[in-house]
């Protein structure tokens, strides 16, 4: 598990991680200023307790997406709150079609059953 910018401050930030190598391997295809951008996002995530739905959406089964536009390009990554504070990062996307692929979203699920199967 990878665990991306913990920070302390006078209010405590969410811990945000990687399950396995899934949204690493996402960041490494993208461009610098395309990464840039997401992790400006996965910031947001760390600190605000509400977040704007242009940058983040529930889908279902607990599962939301993360929204990022970048020069016309939209990425998307899956995750979800583990305990309330713990955010796990599963698999992320370039967004090609107006509708999120249903494949993408049974990939996210199935992920996160994997995550809380391995924590028992």
């Amino acid at each position: 598990m990878e665990t991306f910018g913990i920070f302390a401050s006078a209010k405590s930030e969410r811990i945000v991680s990687a399950y396995k190598s899934y949204f690493r391997d996402f960041i490494q295809s993208l461009t610098e200023a395309e990464a840039r951008k997401v992790f400006y996002v996965i910031d947001m995530l760390k600190t605000q307790e509400r977040i704007n739905s242009k940058f983040v959406k529930y889908l279902r089964d607990e599962i939301y997406e993360l929204r990022v536009e970048h020069n016309g390009n939209i990425f998307r990554v899956f995750f979800i709150f583990d305990e309330g504070n713990v955010v796990m990062l599963f698999n992320g996307f370039q967004k090609k079609t107006q509708k999120t692929p249903q494949r993408e979203i049974d990939m996210a699920i199935r992920l996160k059953k994997e995550y809380y199967a391995g924590k028992k």
